[in-house]
């Protein structure tokens, strides 16, 4: 029997890191002029920002119950015991739907242990807890001990994200249309966290898209703890030179361990559109934990 632990696209897990550990990542819906796809599955972020600015009509679905049996039925059916970090279920229904999976499999394969974890979390704010789960695991981290870091680096999480157009913002009724337009007009950026209960909360209007870009990377300096030991996560849609510049301004003003780049994938980047940026952070760190990292 094997501890394995696996996540859903919408994490926007770097494909190095799927590779390197083998990480079985359950894709997301998304639905382009009808046509069911799957993120990252057959279609990818390189073409799928090219379609979302041609206007076509675009939407996601969480993944349902049905496909969560089909992803986890294997691991039952070989005897693994496993750990699956879910998407926010402040944004979107898989938790509730991974755990509808889970009561069916349960009655099939009673000795199934499977631990679903709800990371109120979106993209690499979930993606890099993912990461250093795997890593602590390499280096030889009980199962018990990685579950529980899995609940620690979740709720101690902290997203800073900003937007280069308020169009998706609009289209998905996060904001007015009289918002979108006088911000619009004035060049505003919205400051975007996920809230205690896993929600997209502007926090903070910025004016420029430089000032924007300023202001989530002064505030991981004032929310993260110990930078320097960190493992964060910047993450961006389209717009990788952008990316690229966060991480030398992290490394160089605070030292971060180390800043791992991702490409925000069409489960989230249908809602933010192209020109988002991201970083994530912690806001608190256990040793018991970082040891193995």
């Amino acid at each position: 029997m094997a501890f394995k632990i696996i996540t859903d696209s919408a994490s926007d897990m770097p494909q190095w890191i799927i590779d390197k550990y083998n990480l079985h990542v359950i894709p997301t819906p998304v639905v382009i002029e009808g046509v069911d796809h799957f993120d990252r599955k057959d279609i990818f972020p390189d073409k799928f920002y090219d379609i979302l600015r041609s206007g076509v009509e675009i939407s996601t679905y969480h993944i349902n119950a049905a496909m969560f049996t089909e992803a986890f039925e294997p691991y039952a059916q070989r005897g693994d015991e496993l750990l699956y970090i879910c998407f926010s279920t402040g944004v979107a229904g898989t938790f509730g739907a991974a755990n509808l999976a889970k009561s069916d499999l349960l009655e099939k394969y009673p000795d199934f242990k499977i631990t679903i974890i709800d990371s109120k979390c979106a993209s690499m704010g979930y993606g890099v807890t993912v990461y250093k789960l795997l890593r602590m695991q390499e280096n030889g981290a009980p199962k018990e001990l990685i579950i529980e870091a899995a609940e620690f680096f979740c709720s101690h999480a902290e997203h800073s994200v900003t937007v280069e157009t308020l169009e998706y913002l609009l289209k998905g009724g996060r904001i007015s249309k009289t918002a979108a337009t006088f911000g619009g007009l004035l060049g505003i950026k919205p400051i975007i966290i996920v809230n205690e209960k896993g929600a997209l909360t502007a926090i903070e209007k910025i004016r420029g898209r430089k000032a924007s870009v300023k202001r989530i990377i002064d505030r991981t300096g004032e929310v993260g703890n110990q930078l320097d030991r960190q493992i964060l996560g910047v993450v961006h849609a389209d717009c990788l030179p952008d990316a690229e510049y966060i991480k030398s301004e992290l490394i160089r003003q605070y030292g971060c361990k180390e800043v791992v780049i991702s490409e925000i994938g069409c489960a989230i980047g249908a809602h933010i559109g192209p020109g988002a940026l991201g970083i994530v952070c912690q806001t608190a760190l256990d040793d018991r934990f970082e040891q193995y990292i």
